[in-house]
């Protein structure tokens, strides 16, 4: 009992152009032809096209595969390497799985980088957009003490700083930054990066001085840019006093 090519593809759960390209490129023998000039399959031709079938499944290249199957250490190797692919491509979903549920479990975690999630509910939204944006060039260690010094419990001045709108009076803005100030100190001295961000940047200096200059003018207000420069002034000014 003889198969054509059509039933051929069909049992082996291909199509008839793969089984034509399999004996254009060589990895599946011709067949003999009936007198009719059909080409008559059997059952060696059926097993050949099942194992080519199994290993692109598995993901080995078409040009691989003699070597594959020659069992030598270019076989190993190349065994080894769709191994080593594939254990990698099984950890980022699974990350991605993490940081999904993450995400559905509270929709706020989608405003920070992922490993800053447990934060969620406690920044607020600008603060969470202005991490996610210095994610772009600070460095992995850099993020790592953020996150350290994020974790720790907000200031009342540090939470009035979060909420100061837009409109507050000029003695407000003095007062916290004068507040303001004592604190930033501390933060730099525990955090030095935090002083000097290019430093811990991944990018260029410019590039690093667009995002943050873009990102505290979009999510931060008038009164609280205000604040900073004042904070900033403050911090210039111990430090020309310190010399």
């Amino acid at each position: 009992m003889a198969w054509s090519t059509s039933q051929l593809a069909e049992l082996a759960g291909t199509t008839l152009k793969t089984v034509r390209h399999y004996h254009k490129i060589g990895l599946l023998d011709e067949p003999e032809r009936a007198a009719n000039g059909y080409k008559r399959y059997g059952v060696n031709h059926l097993v050949r096209l099942l194992r080519i079938r199994r290993l692109v499944d598995l993901g080995v290249h078409l040009s691989d595969i003699p070597s594959v199957e020659a069992a030598d250490e270019t076989g190993e190797l190349i065994l080894r390497g769709l191994d080593a692919e594939l254990a990698a491509s099984i950890e980022r979903q699974q990350r991605m799985r993490r940081e999904l549920a993450a995400i559905l479990d509270n929709r706020a975690s989608i405003d920070l980088p992922a490993d800053f999630r447990a934060l969620a509910d406690e920044l607020p939204e600008a603060q969470r957009s202005l991490l996610l944006a210095y994610s772009s060039f600070l460095t992995p260690a850099a993020m790592s003490a953020l996150k350290e010094q994020l974790s720790a419990p907000r200031s009342d001045v540090g939470a009035q700083f979060e909420s100061l709108p837009a409109d507050a009076p000029e003695d407000v803005r003095r007062q916290l930054a004068v507040r303001l100030a004592p604190e930033a100190r501390n933060q730099q001295k525990d955090h030095p990066f935090l002083g000097d961000l290019e430093a811990s940047s991944r990018r260029k200096g410019a590039i690093t001085q667009s995002v943050v200059v873009q990102a505290l003018v979009e999510f931060y207000n008038e009164a609280q840019l205000d604040v900073l420069r004042r904070v900033h002034e403050l911090l210039s000014q111990d430090d020309a006093a310190g010399e």
